[in-house]
């Protein structure tokens, strides 16, 4: 379109960039284009073909029955994969998001029961230290310059540490005394931890908690000035700062969802079992991060989609459970996670050219 608003004159020429001085989003793509696109494609074919084949040798994969506990094993992963992409999408790892989860939980627990106290009061203390985590990581990323792997690898240390020494303090051991027959335990296992059942199906309420933050994260990443500034960011944050994009304000919101989001993972695990093991959580943090980025999301940053981290961690709940269907060895499924990483992300690396190269 030309700059008076009549259509430009049709010439041979290939259809100018954006360097160019038209804007490439104003021009007309096919749906096959658009497709091929999309950050997600690529894992959305690995989840039917890891679909399909579980549903050959296991026999039992494909009943309705195995569906709540596919969908319940991908929601505890995809509830933080979401917000990790996010995350890794503006350039940034957070390697202390599986031990925050255990120290939400282990936060929750002990007020509460030390302050014998009603356990919402615990729990929206936990929201707040949580949130604090998420602040720190943020900020000392932005003022040190440091790169995030250094700053969250110490956070993840000291968090282990603490998890495990203030639970021996308080406790006498490695697991938090029960609250289960305190006020308010009951509301809160209904908002964190029930359980619906749909025919002879039930499903667990972190999958709501799970659908509702992937759409959240969608809307934010495709919607709104933020979404723009977390791709911005995650492509050349000098270059974002330069045309005005707060770069600190940026990171530091992000790393404040991933620790929302961990607290509501970590309210999961102590209101569905009463009790927590101070050990918990490390190790999950790498899940997390494979769950992005078979979903489509760059190890550089600057690309991918919550949706693809949704369809990696459902992937991730396929794979699990379906290698207890198929009465296999456990220990394959470390080897068949790895697996499924290095062929996505090929997949993903030749779907993002081809996209390339129609544009």
């Amino acid at each position: 379109m030309s700059g008076t608003g009549q259509p430009a004159a049709p010439a041979p020429a290939p259809a100018p960039s954006s360097k160019g001085g038209a804007d490439e989003r104003l021009l007309r793509t096919s749906p096959l284009r658009r497709l091929l696109g999309r950050p997600e494609l690529g894992s959305v074919v690995g989840a039917a073909a890891v679909f399909l084949f579980f549903t050959i040798v296991a026999d039992s994969f494909f009943q309705a029955s195995s569906l709540g506990t596919v969908l319940y094993a991908a929601s505890t992963i995809g509830i933080m994969a979401a917000p990790v992409a996010l995350l890794m999408i503006g350039g940034e790892f957070d390697l202390s998001a599986g031990v925050l989860v255990t120290s939400s939980a282990l936060i929750s627990s002990m007020f509460s029961y030390q302050m014998t106290a009603n356990v919402w009061v615990g729990v929206f203390v936990s929201l707040l230290v949580t949130l604090a985590v998420g602040a720190f990581n943020g900020f000392m990323l932005t003022r040190t310059k440091l790169p995030s792997f250094i700053i969250t690898l110490g956070t993840f240390l000291m968090l282990t540490g603490l998890n495990l020494g203030f639970t021996k303090l308080i406790s006498g051991t490695v697991s938090t005394k029960a609250i289960g027959d305190m006020e308010g335990f009951d509301s809160a296992r209904k908002v964190f931890a029930s359980q619906l059942t749909i025919g002879d199906v039930e499903f667990k309420v972190t999958i709501l908690w799970w659908a509702a933050l992937v759409a959240v994260a969608t809307w934010i990443l495709l919607r709104t000035r933020f979404g723009n500034w977390i791709f911005a960011v995650g492509g050349e944050a000098d270059a974002a700062r330069a045309v005005g994009v707060p770069v600190i304000r940026t990171k530091i919101g992000l790393y404040l969802g991933v620790a929302f989001a961990a607290w509501v993972s970590g309210q999961h695990l102590l209101f569905s079992y009463d009790v927590v093991q101070s050990g918990e959580g490390v190790g999950n943090e790498l899940t997390y991060i494979i769950a992005a980025v078979i979903g489509g999301c760059l190890i550089t940053g600057g690309y991918g989609s919550a949706i693809g981290s949704a369809v990696g961690a459902f992937i991730f709940g396929m794979t699990s459970k379906g290698i207890v269907y198929a009465e296999w060895n456990p220990d394959w499924f470390k080897f068949f996670l790895g697996a499924m990483l290095l062929l996505a992300t090929l997949l993903n690396a030749w779907v993002r050219k081809r996209a390339e190269a129609t544009k």
